[in-house]
């Protein structure tokens, strides 16, 4: 098989368009608005944490964000744009969660200001991410699902096994 073919290959549940369609929207969105609110979300937040050259830094996760956002709602290289996610999350939570957990700066990252900190803290300002990252690890994991155009684009999805009405009522 080939790397394209093991890129799109998922034999996942249709099921599976729910999770795309949630983390995918989620991460177009948060993307957008590092754009519309830089101060806020990009450039400026960047910088408050301690992220280096955040001129470069947000507006290029801003775009991986919106692209792979939108590769996950279309079901298009979705193994490709979740590896990309997790990264993007895996550095959210390194340079944000952490420093919360522990109640200080932590690797050159700043400590945003809450009433507390801590675990609990940290477990409450962390809830979309481990979201994000549990749901893109699970795409990277089990692919785009049936309803997708990576099965569309895949020839392992068209196998004659999958015609049959009982398999392809096992994959609902």
């Amino acid at each position: 098989m080939t790397g394209l073919n093991t890129l799109l290959d998922t034999r996942a549940p249709r099921a599976t368009i729910l999770i795309r369609l949630l983390v995918g929207a989620v991460f177009l969105s948060e993307g957008i608005q590092k754009f519309l609110y830089p101060d806020a979300v990009g450039i400026g937040r960047f910088a408050k944490i301690g992220l280096p050259a955040p001129e470069l830094l947000a507006p290029f996760v801003a775009v991986v964000e919106i692209g792979a956002g939108a590769l996950l709602l279309l079901g298009l290289l979705t193994r490709l744009a979740a590896l990309a996610l997790i990264i993007d999350m895996v550095v959210a939570i390194l340079s944000t969660k952490i420093p919360i957990l522990l109640g200080t700066g932590f690797w050159g990252f700043s400590l945003t200001k809450l009433p507390r900190y801590g675990f609990w803290s940290m477990a409450h300002e962390a809830r979309t991410d481990w979201s994000m990252l549990l749901g893109s690890l699970f795409l990277l994991l089990v692919g785009a699902g049936l309803w997708s155009l990576d099965a569309l684009l895949s020839p392992r999805t068209r196998e004659p096994a999958l015609l049959d009405p009982a398999v392809r009522a096992s994959r609902l």
